[in-house]
């Protein structure tokens, strides 16, 4: 146990909501240190959570515990999972949101009952918090709920190679409006041209390599080909949206 535990939701701040859930932590795991990843996925934004939650959950000790909640199909039948990763410890919906981590390493995963009790609206304080709880505080994976392996999955993000480009596509679109590929940083190569439908971007190494204003292509921080415009929004600039084919070539 690393006596940690992180969270990850769409719930914002202006509420109560992410107050409540840290309460009920800190009631049953008392001395748990509590790291908010970010309460500022869109709305019901689940493949938003997913790419966050696979990008952020290595920089935590074994041990970790990661409850993340982005959940649009709270109160339905959508089943409750906590998961065992490489040593550290997820519990969250079954919708999709577990994908990138899914992807990383093999899972151990159960299905979480719901008690009665639990607000219909409100399982991110009455399954989930309680469940990570347990789970910082010791319990085994299997102490809370049956195995299973029927998962829910995102759809994957594909690469192609046509010809001499590698075709990939915009994951994510972050805060600063900066494009996010799945597009892998060793494959692109020095002098690489990055093309966006009728725009075409040439790879640096940072954003002060280009005028304010300019798009710029780079190697982000999680690994992967970024695109970005200095001083601006990319996203707006290029009107690019998540989905976007992005091609790689060698100029």
């Amino acid at each position: 146990m690393s006596g940690i535990i992180t969270l990850l939701t769409d719930f914002g701040t202006a509420d109560s909501y992410v107050g409540e859930v840290k309460g009920v932590l800190v009631s049953h795991a008392p001395g748990v240190t509590l790291v908010d990843l970010t309460h500022n996925i869109a709305p019901g934004d689940v493949s938003a959570a997913s790419y966050v939650l696979g990008r952020a959950w290595r920089a935590f000790p074994a041990g970790t515990v990661h409850l993340a909640v982005v959940d649009p199909g709270v109160g339905t039948r959508r089943r409750a999972l906590a998961a065992d990763v490489a040593g550290h410890r997820f519990v969250a919906p079954d919708n999709g949101l577990l994908s990138d981590v899914f992807a990383a390493a093999h899972a151990d995963v159960v299905s979480l009952p719901v008690p009665d009790a639990a607000s219909p609206t409100f399982h991110g304080r009455d399954v989930f918090a309680p469940a990570a709880a347990r789970l910082a505080s010791g319990a085994a994976l299997a102490e809370l709920g049956a195995a299973v392996s029927d998962l829910v999955h995102l759809p994957p993000r594909r690469l192609r190679t046509e010809g001499a480009d590698l075709v990939g596509h915009v994951i994510h679109v972050d805060r600063f409006g900066s494009l996010v590929t799945n597009v892998p940083g060793a494959a692109v190569v020095p002098g690489a041209a990055v093309r966006l439908g009728r725009h075409t971007v040439a790879v640096h190494a940072a954003f002060s390599d280009v005028p304010p204003g300019s798009p710029v292509a780079y190697v982000g921080s999680g690994g992967t080909l970024e695109i970005a415009v200095r001083d601006g929004r990319a996203d707006s600039v290029l009107n690019v949206e998540r989905g976007a084919e992005v091609r790689v070539s060698a100029g």
